[in-house]
């Protein structure tokens, strides 16, 4: 087993090990017909929660979304804005990572989150996210938004 320790992981131990298998579990609902590489992803929200996803694909591949963005959108559709942890687990022989979509995503949904990677052998790391995207965009939706944010 590998792992790396962030520089701001709060998790527990318990935890990380929850959202693994949460993440683990999740991967047998995945929908790849088209790459076969299947993804779980889980998080984990300050009071405790755990939401999970699958990759899905289709045959119009911009239409495809990953694991990662179905459990954090879950999460946030049931009102839990404050994410904690996310795990994701594929199989390969390295902890796989989340793409460059995700990782803005995640930007934005779940800045402090501590992302725990692992593969199906147990193997894992794990990574704040200024680690895998030191500079995401950012927007803030007040300067932009014609009514300076403000809901019509």
């Amino acid at each position: 087993m590998t792992e790396a320790s962030p520089r701001g992981n709060t998790l527990r131990e318990d935890q990380v090990l929850a959202i693994l298998d949460r993440a683990r579990a999740a991967r047998d609902a995945a929908y790849c017909p088209y790459s076969g590489f299947a993804v779980g992803a889980a998080v984990l929200t300050a009071d405790g929660l755990i939401f999970t996803g699958c990759n899905i694909e289709n045959a119009a591949y911009s239409e495809t979304i990953c694991a990662e963005r179905v459990a954090l959108w879950k999460a946030v559709s049931e009102g839990h804005r404050e994410i904690i942890g996310l795990a994701l687990v594929a199989a390969g022989q390295e902890s796989p990572r989340p793409c460059g979509a995700c990782l803005q995503v995640i930007a934005e949904l779940a800045p402090r989150v501590t992302i725990c990677m692992g593969n199906l052998a147990g193997s894992r790391s794990l990574a704040d996210l200024a680690e895998l995207l030191p500079q995401p965009f950012r927007l803030s939706p007040a300067e932009n938004h014609p009514t300076g944010g403000r809901q019509p």
